[in-house]
């Protein structure tokens, strides 16, 4: 009697067998409230370490302003990699040759001369010294001042000098001290150093043959230093051509869409920014430049443009258009519409390209032999 079990040892029994299921849906919803728990928390950190970055960064630019001009030369940037850049017919460059030239002890720069295309067949297998006295041949020349970022063997930078070469121009182009194989230290002074070290160079090769120079985005800068020189010493080209130009470094740092989200919600923007810049000594001042410049001027423009803002490229025309230093000279803007889709860099596949610079250049020709 002892061992069977009772009405009441079954209802306790009742009772524990329906308290835990009870204890057990507790301990459950706490797991997902510690779930939820641990979540937020390591969310928390995430947004605490993402604020801390972005306050530090601002303060550590401005405490070193090299960072600002890496930002703006982008030497560092390589593409494409794995090329040899002494071996331009692996860009399918087959008349062209590399040369290294040295505008100052310590300094290297390596250069590409892109004949015209009617002397393919007379460049091939030839070396620097024939590449050198073919610039005395009756065809113009057009020194190209490219962009930062990349080297002379860019993919859009080469695709233009087929482009030029097929039109009957010489091509030459650079890479700055600092970039692709080039020696050196970049900075604003170095670079116009060097574009007037190639100038001088070929103008000495070229005899009376027309030199042009043409510049793209940053280049437009570069390109501006070195021709308001020249004008300076009365050795001016016989046309620039901008390709994407900003009016000044300063602007276009505002104006990049990588600056537009901090400027809006950055408190001092300018000061940790942009100061930086004008302290690391660069100012690729346009804008400035050309009230000194005297020779004809040519920008080119598309309006999709996404890293130089179409409106700096008219804005620059504007104030050129005005200048004294043009009353004599012909200043021309030619912008490509958003449907073409040309962006930044791929003006070259404009087929009114070769009518447009036919039509300037070849007015240019004229007042040069007038």
């Amino acid at each position: 009697a002892a061992a069977a079990p009772g009405p009441l040892d079954k209802g306790c029994s009742l009772r524990r067998s329906l308290r835990l299921p009870a204890s057990a849906a507790a301990e459950g919803m706490k797991r997902p409230l510690g779930r939820r728990y641990g979540l937020w928390f390591r969310l928390r950190k995430v947004m605490l370490w993402l604020l801390g970055v972005y306050i530090a960064i601002p303060f550590l630019v401005k405490l070193c302003p090299a960072i600002q001009a890496k930002l703006v030369f982008l030497n560092f940037v390589r593409v494409p990699y794995f090329i040899d850049l002494k071996r331009p017919q692996d860009q399918g460059l087959n008349h062209t040759c590399n040369y290294y030239l040295q505008p100052e002890e310590d300094v290297t720069i390596g250069v590409w001369h892109t004949v015209p295309a009617a002397l393919w067949k007379n460049a091939r297998g030839k070396d620097q010294l024939w590449f050198e006295e073919a610039l005395g041949s009756s065809h113009p020349v057009i020194l190209y001042l490219h962009g930062n970022a990349g080297t002379r063997g860019g993919d859009h930078r080469v695709e233009l000098y087929k482009v030029l070469s097929s039109l009957g121009y010489h091509v030459v182009t650079f890479d700055y001290r600092g970039w692709g194989d080039s020696i050196g230290s970049p900075s604003e002074r170095g670079m116009t150093y060097d574009a007037l070290h190639v100038f001088d160079w070929i103008k000495a090769r070229s005899g009376d043959n027309p030199v042009y120079i043409w510049g793209h985005s940053l280049g437009t800068g570069v390109a501006t230093n070195l021709v308001r020189r020249l004008c300076e010493r009365e050795t001016p080209p016989d046309a620039l051509i901008l390709e994407s130009p900003f009016t000044n470094i300063r602007e276009e740092a505002r104006s990049h869409p990588f600056s537009v989200a901090s400027t809006r919600y950055f408190p001092g923007f300018d000061w940790f920014f942009l100061d930086p810049i004008t302290t690391s000594g660069i100012k690729f001042a346009n804008d400035e430049n050309v009230k000194y410049i005297s020779c004809s001027l040519l920008i080119l423009h598309a309006e999709d443009d996404p890293v130089v803002p179409f409106h700096l490229g008219k804005k620059l025309y504007n104030i050129a258009a005005a200048s004294r230093s043009f009353r004599d000279y012909k200043v021309q803007f030619v912008p490509f519409h958003t449907d073409l889709g040309y962006r930044h860099k791929y003006i070259y596949r404009s087929p009114e390209l070769p009518r447009i610079l036919r039509e300037f250049l070849g007015k240019s020709e004229h007042e040069h032999h007038h």
